[in-house]
């Protein structure tokens, strides 16, 4: 195992396992500027943790040598391990390599075999070879290159002074395959363990009213839970420290069951199970199918549920009504009701539901109409205002919603609580046997 310095190891209460800190450095000034998304800190975050390493903290700084210096010096304060990403090409911008080796106090060495590797490469394929790809040859003493078979720029391994600094390219079919290969493998070396983490999922309750519910499982220090909040619903993280998967699974499931009494069936599905995946397996399992009839949402409901793979078990189709004649003529929708009601309007979400319940043939029917913005309808009706039915063998319920946010929030906020009293209504169902 690479030595890392012991005053920056602590012991587990809970497991008796090494813990290595570790921080992300992403480097580009096209990151900066928002021209290029980082997708590749949340990769390395997660390669990390699976392998036992918390990540504390991401950076991310654009090509210039002194603020790269300095970040890479302020992460080798606290961490044991840094791993940076960029910058490792060879064009003038490319700080990476030089700057770490500042950073660690090093010097620079050029490998000469390495360089020679590049002119066979460059002179086999007939490419144009200028003297700055040389500098792709070039790394700190301390380091070690990790072999780059998709381009030219090799990744580095460099530990000194009890420290260890991973250097990553940026092109994506040069970092997924370094990344989960040998650098994988080196830091599953560095561990000692595993971080895993499991996500629970909440529909039909806030960040806030879901943290009081669980405040005292909040309190422990392993498995730790953590809330974050999503449009519509709420996730609980609960990540354990352990020497195996197994153990860390283990040591999560008595909470995730606690968790599940305390929340019932607000809990609705775990990691990547979505709630129009639960809905979907719910249909499954009772033989019954569902239809919907969207206005605001314009398909996206629907979106949702074709998205799950196998669901044409049991969605039947569904109608987009964005005008009022649609309303009319296919589902429907009495023109008085428009008239008095106006479309934003329960009696129309009801007549919605009833009708493509109808129409189509299903056993449960959803419908929504409603105001996304961004500004008021013609009858006055305000942003964020929705009502949203779901019909069914015991009849037809209809709930009105005043939602914020922008437009799309609001329409996402909607297929949820769509999906949210569907469930509910499969649930009921269920219980009855």
């Amino acid at each position: 195992m690479p030595q890392i310095e012991q005053s920056a190891i602590e012991q587990s209460s809970n497991a008796r396992i090494l813990t290595v800190n570790a921080e992300i450095l992403s480097v580009g000034t096209e990151l900066l500027l928002g021209q290029i998304v980082d997708t590749h800190a949340p990769v390395m975050a997660r390669i990390l943790a699976e392998c036992g390493i918390g990540c504390t903290r991401r950076s991310t700084i654009g090509d210039n040598w002194d603020r790269l210096v300095g970040a890479l010096q302020e992460s080798l304060s606290r961490a044991d391990v840094v791993v940076t990403i960029g910058g490792l090409g060879p064009t003038q911008d490319d700080l990476t390599r030089d700057a770490i080796a500042a950073a660690l106090g090093d010097e620079m060495e050029h490998v000469a075999e390495y360089e020679q590797e590049l002119r066979d490469l460059f002179a086999s394929r007939g490419f144009r070879w200028t003297e700055s790809i040389a500098r792709q040859a070039d790394k700190p003493k301390c380091a070690r290159f990790v072999d780059n078979p998709h381009g030219t720029a090799p990744g580095l391994i460099c530990q000194k002074a009890g420290k260890v600094v991973v250097a990553l390219p940026g092109p994506k079919g040069e970092f997924d395959p370094m990344a989960k290969g040998p650098v994988r493998t080196f830091f599953e070396g560095l561990g000692g363990g595993v971080i895993h983490s499991r996500t629970l999922r909440i529909i039909g309750m806030g960040e806030s009213h879901v943290e009081d519910l669980v405040r005292d499982l909040m309190e422990g220090e392993n498995p730790t839970v953590a809330p974050y909040a999503h449009t519509g619903e709420v996730h609980l993280r609960v990540t354990a420290r352990a020497q195996t998967r197994e153990e860390a699974e283990a040591l999560i499931e008595p909470v995730h069951q606690q968790i599940r009494s305390v929340l019932g069936d607000h809990l609705f599905g775990t990691d990547e199970t979505t709630l129009e995946q639960s809905v979907v397996d719910l249909l499954k399992s009772q033989g019954s199918l569902v239809g919907v009839a969207e206005s605001m949402t314009g398909g996206g409901l629907a979106a949702r549920l074709t998205a799950v793979p196998g669901s044409s078990e049991v969605f039947r189709g569904g109608v987009v009504t964005y005008q009022l004649a649609a309303k009319v003529s296919l589902l429907g929708v009495g023109e008085a009701t428009l008239k008095e009601h106006g479309p934003v309007s329960e009696a129309v979400a009801r007549e919605m539901a009833e009708g493509a319940r109808r129409v189509l043939g299903v056993d449960y029917a959803l419908s929504i109409t409603g105001n996304a913005g961004p500004t008021s309808d013609v009858d006055g009706k305000p942003v964020g205002l929705v009502f949203v039915g779901c019909a069914g063998p015991d009849g037809v319920e209809v709930q009105e919603q005043r939602f914020r946010g922008v437009r799309e929030d609001i329409q996402r906020r909607a297929s949820q609580t769509a999906l949210s009293m569907l469930r509910t209504q499969l649930a009921a169902a269920a219980q009855k046997g």
